[in-house]
């Protein structure tokens, strides 16, 4: 919430239920369930859009796959 300065929802190859389905990130199939994590927590929040900042990284490859995990989710990005 960048009004209010808060961080929403977030996970990462790091997460604990990453570690649990995934020895390894870095690659597609780990972006794709780090975006589905985030989905899910989206949702269960009520939050149906949520807004990424690329930071510079072209629309390909994992950042794809994250976004297109998190819409596969219900969650507008």
């Amino acid at each position: 919430d960048d009004n209010e300065g808060k961080t929403l929802v977030s996970s990462s190859s790091m997460a604990k239920g990453f570690k649990e389905q995934m020895k390894t990130g870095g690659n597609l199939k780990a972006a794709a369930l780090v975006g589905a994590m985030i989905g899910e927590q989206a949702a269960a929040k009520g939050i149906k859009e949520i807004y990424c900042d690329r930071n510079g990284f072209h629309y390909s490859g994992r950042v794809k796959a994250l976004a297109d995990a998190v819409r596969e989710k219900g969650i507008k990005f």
